[in-house]
């Protein structure tokens, strides 16, 4: 397991923000301090594994001393991201999809440093987690009629 330095970042009027030195573009954010780490982790690990995917390197992470004494992080809290390494195969699919959403699709990975593959995985991962939360909404409603 690796450690990355995520900094969080805040705005009066904002969710709280991760971005990753280590990895320029890669940012999420969360609702609260506990989502936004939650969501740096899964951020980082799609990150980090469509790097993988894509055959591209991987970097070592930085220190905190070389992350913090770069001027423009000094506004951010530094937290340590694990990332579990080398757990998971990545495995080659075929799909196919309509030329004007896949462009839509690689415009919005690129604008959020996210690889295709990676943000394919994230919105597959959403799908599934808002599927999983309102089939227990369901389940609830029914226990409670």
């Amino acid at each position: 397991m690796r450690n990355y330095i995520g900094l969080i970042h805040k705005d009066a009027e904002s969710d709280y923000g991760v971005s990753f030195p280590d990895f320029p573009g890669v940012v999420t954010a969360g609702t609260d301090l506990d989502n936004a780490r939650a969501m740096a982790e899964e951020a980082l690990a799609l990150h980090i594994e469509g790097l993988a995917e894509d055959g591209e390197a991987i970097p070592e992470p930085s220190s905190l001393e070389a992350v913090m004494s770069d001027p423009e992080n000094q506004d951010g809290v530094a937290i340590l991201v694990a990332v579990k390494t080398g757990a998971k195969k990545a495995v080659r699919v075929n799909v196919t999809l309509p030329e004007d959403v896949l462009n839509e699709i690689d415009a919005f990975a690129e604008a959020h440093g996210l690889t295709r593959s990676g943000f394919l995985a994230r919105a597959a991962r959403h799908e599934m987690q808002l599927a999983s939360d309102e089939d227990d909404n369901h389940a609830e409603a029914r226990l409670s009629a």
